[in-house]
Formats: structure tokens, sequence, C-alpha cells
């Protein structure tokens, strides 16, 4: 049966209770009888403190029953053994709930690739505090979103914490980016990669806070702050593993492309910016950051990637708990009617300066108006209103207990702790979710009147049909999409999220066809059918590789 995909790679989203409790002591009264519909973790340090770095040696153990039953007293069946714990974060290390970065171990202190809490093996993990984020769903939403446009975003499952025998409160237990497979699957860049093709990839680098020694400042200022200096940071491979040549590699390929974006002929074809950066990630990207009006997202905590041969990506989004809020800094995100442009952050001189390659694309005609088509066809499917209103109203049912035991700890409702915000603060959790709820109506209405660009390629995909008649699988799909229809088939047509055509097929009369999409690209596709009674149908689907 066709039927509109709402919701693609739902990202995995879940509660987790973590427990962290010296060595030797025990539990007392209060803290033994703890039952929870959540997972629980304990964690053993022996006593000692947690420091920024370098990771200490810790316990771990993971409870976390099908039962969605959990009793702190329970075995553990998630986990059980070593790790190391530091803390992680810049501007939330300040607050009381502190992050934390975590890694698997075994037991002589290696890395220890593992699974848990049904995300796939790994070795590094984050627990992101909430302090800053009353509503618990900030970080979540904007994982959510860029996952169902068909990106790459961490997979995060909610934690309560105990820090030795003391509740912490919900944390966000998830995935650290980094070069994996199951993460920002790329080339894994090796020692001996100084030359030719193997030097071309994979690296991962960010805007953030930096240093002289982690980072390579860029030759081109910003467009209209010629007097700002931007700084890319090297990530993984991490500054200190990364050899000359490599790090002269990936240097000098941005470079050579800033050349580009910022010449003459930036717009040609072939030779312009397009062969440089994966442009569909750079206006996902956009628009996730600008629904969430991301005070950070392009000015820190800000990712992109390059696999071999390959161009660079943008992308995985990365903190959101400044973002769906209105913040008492600067004009762009202190406007309370839902208006302002975050990749216009520059005009707010922040210390960390973003580049201009946004306000340089957007000089384009036809980057504006891709954005304009992409952002039209992602409100009206995975980005509806009724999909955002869906992921809230679950992520609240998943939370709506533990949200008592985490207010207890941190009495902060109603107070204005954390990013400073413009708006009163409400004094329960439901009226946190309701400012919430309301900011992003808000939001939403502007950009739905203001998204720049001009659209008018999509237009005939929104009239297309739906019917029970025909028969699309597999949906996801990555090589072969079969499809069986009750009448006979004239024409199969296939649009990106563009609305510009990339697959046609009109030299058949059957009832049965096998497409080849192992040369798309991932992403969002409109399959559209012609049959020989003169109906159309259309179905939404998804290229994964």
């Amino acid at each position: 049966m066709i039927k509109q995909i709402k919701c693609p790679n739902v990202v995995i989203i879940s509660i987790l209770i973590v427990t962290l409790i010296i060595s030797g002591k025990t539990l007392n009264a209060q803290t033994s009888s703890f039952v929870s519909n959540l997972p629980i973790v304990l964690i053993d340090t022996e006593g000692k403190n947690i420091p920024n770095e370098p990771k200490i040696s810790a316990r771990m153990k993971i409870i976390d029953n099908s039962t969605n039953q959990n009793k702190i007293t329970d075995p553990a069946n998630g986990y059980d053994g070593f790790i190391g714990i530091e803390l992680r974060g810049a501007s939330s290390q300040s607050y009381p709930q502190k992050p934390f970065a975590i890694e698997t171990r075994d037991a002589q202190g290696n890395n220890l690739n593992v699974s848990l809490l049904g995300m796939p093996d790994e070795n590094d993990w984050v627990m992101l505090s909430n302090y800053n984020d009353k509503s618990f769903m900030r970080n979540v939403l904007g994982y959510k979103m860029f996952d169902a446009l068909g990106n790459y975003a961490p997979r995060t499952r909610y934690v309560e914490v105990f820090l030795n025998g003391e509740y912490q409160g919900i944390y966000l237990f998830g995935e650290k980016i980094k070069r994996d497979k199951n993460r920002v699957d790329i080339a894994t860049l090796k020692e001996e990669d100084i030359e030719g093709e193997e030097l071309t990839g994979g690296y991962i680098f960010k805007i953030d806070y930096w240093n002289d020694w982690d980072s390579w400042e860029s030759p081109f200022s910003p467009i209209n702050h010629p007097d700002f200096d931007i700084h890319f940071i090297y990530h993984d491979p991490d500054w200190d593993e990364l050899l000359p040549q490599q790090k002269n590699y990936i240097s000098n390929f941005v470079s050579d492309f800033e050349t580009i974006l910022y010449g003459s002929n930036y717009t040609h074809p072939t030779d312009g910016y397009s062969k440089w950066i994966d442009v569909e990630s750079f206006i996902d990207y956009f628009i996730v950051n600008e629904i969430s009006r991301n005070n950070d997202g392009f000015k820190k905590s800000r990712y992109f990637h390059k696999d071999k041969n390959g161009k660079i990506t943008a992308g995985p989004v990365w903190d959101f708990d400044w973002a769906w809020k209105n913040i008492n800094e600067c004009y762009i995100f202190k406007a309370t009617d839902g208006s302002g442009w975050s990749y216009k952050v520059n005009d707010c001189n922040p210390w960390v300066k973003s580049p201009g390659w946004m306000i340089r694309l957007f000089y384009d005609s036809d980057f504006r108006n891709n954005t304009k088509c992409q952002y039209n066809d992602a409100r009206a499917g995975v980005l509806s209103d009724e999909n955002l209103s869906f992921w809230i109203d679950s992520l609240y049912n998943e939370v709506k207990e533990a949200q008592v035991r985490h207010f207890g700890k941190w009495k902060i409702l109603g107070l204005n702790v954390g990013a400073p915000e413009v708006d009163a603060q409400p004094k329960t959790y439901d009226g946190e979710v309701e400012k919430l709820r309301q900011w992003i109506a808000t939001r939403l209405n502007w950009l739905d009147r203001n998204m720049i660009g001009t659209c008018t390629s999509t237009n005939i995909i929104s009239e297309l049909t739906n019917n029970s008649e025909i028969r699309i699988f597999p949906n996801p799909v990555s090589e072969k999409l079969n499809v069986v229809s009750e009448k006979q088939l004239l024409e199969i047509r296939i649009f990106n999220n563009t609305g510009n055509q990339v697959f046609r097929n009109n030299m058949f009369k059957s009832t049965t066809e096998q497409v080849d999409v192992s040369g798309f690209a991932p992403g969002l596709y409109i399959l559209q059918l012609n049959t020989a009674d003169g109906c159309t149908y259309s179905q939404k689907l998804i290229v994964q590789h």
C-alpha cells in the first residue's frame, strides 16, 4: 500500500537512569528502594573526583530490563565493566549539573567497543546535562530532525544520574561524534596515508573554541566582517594524531574551496562551489539550525566531514541547549516574534567567528531556490507540524515521571538559569513544554512566510495522489526498488527533494518493474507512477546506502 513516509531512520530515544556510587558505600534506604520504568546505570569511581581531563578509571553497570521496570538492586544486564570518565563541554561545565565523556574499556584499560542501550558498538560516549534545557528536548529534537532529513545524527537515550550516591538528575546518554561505520561513515585515515588517493580522507573538522596547536586559520575573513579571523579545528583524527602532510591536505582543500566560493566564477555548474561541497547537506544543516534558531549552530560545535575522494559535507548537527528559545543577548536571538536568521550570527560579534560560507552561498539564486524547495518538502513531510508535535508528545511521556525527581534535585523551575532568556520562566514542567511548543509554532509561522528563495519545481509533486493499488518495496531502499501494480505501468519518474527529475522510464508496459537506485545519493525522493488508465500515483521514497 502506498503511503506518505513521515519519519525515516528514527533516532533511538528512551530514558536511562544512572547511579554513581563510591566504592564500598552502601545504598541508603531511600535509594535502595528506587524503582523506575527507566533503565538504571551505576558507576563507581572508587572515591576519585572526576576531572576535566584526563579520564579517570571507574566501573559502570547498566540495568535495562525489557519490562521497563527497573530496581536499583537488580543485577546489571546492559553493561558491567570498566570505563574512563571525565568532564566535557565548555560553558556547560560551569553549571551545577556537569556533563561527562565516557569511554568503555577492558580490564587492561584499552578501548572496548560495546553496544550500550541499543546503540551500535563503540567505545566513546557522552552524557549531556540538562541544566540549560528544562524541557529535556532541545538536543533530541535537533538530532531527530537532521536524521529524518536523511543524515547521520547522534543516537541518544535520556538518563537519570546518581553521582557518588547523590542524585544528579536527567542526562542524555549518546554517541560522541567520530568516524565509525555506524556514526560518521567515512574512510579511516591511517598513519601511512600521506599521498595520493589515500590522503584525501576521511577527516572531521569543526568550528569551535580553538587553540593555536589544534586548528588552522583560514586565509579568508567572512563577508562584511574583514576584521574577523576564522579557525577550523582538527577533530577526527585529532590534531596530535595527524601527520603534517594530512594537516596540509585538509587545510589546503578547505582553502581551495574558499578560493572558489569567494571568486567571481563560484556559481559555475561544474567548476563552482558545488564541485567542492555536498550542497544538500548544507541546506539540511541550515534548515535544522534555522528552525531551532540555534545560537551555536553556525559559530561553534559546527561540524564538517570529508570522505576519501569526497566533498565537504555539513554536519552532524550538535549542541542545541542554546536553541529553541529567545535569548537576551543579540537582536537575532532575542526576538519574540519568531524572526531572525541564525546564519547571520557574525552580526552579533561572537567570540568564535562563523565562516562566511552561508552568506556567500545565498548570493546564488540556485542555492536560494533549492533551499526553499528543500524546506517546503521537509515541512510537507518529515518536519511537518504533526511530526514535530508527535515527537514532543513522545518525549514528554518518556520523561514525565523522571522530571519530578530531576526538579526535586535542581529547583530551577521558574528561574532563569543557563542561557539568559527573554521570556518569563514557567513554574511547572508542563509549562516548560508548552512554552517550547508555542516557541516552535511562532518560529515556523515566520519561517514558512519568510524562507529564502523561490520554489516552483515541487508544485507538481504536491498535487500527486496516493493509492493502495501500487506497492513499492523495500522502502527505505539501497539498491533495487520493486514496483508492483494492479494496473499496467506506462511511466516511472523519480524526483529528488529539490524537485529535479533524476530518473524516468516510459519504455515498458507491464505490472511489475525494478529500478536500480544504487547510484542515487542518500536522501528523500518522490516516486511518480503513471498507469494505462490515465491515473497518477506518488510515494515518498528514502534511499539509504
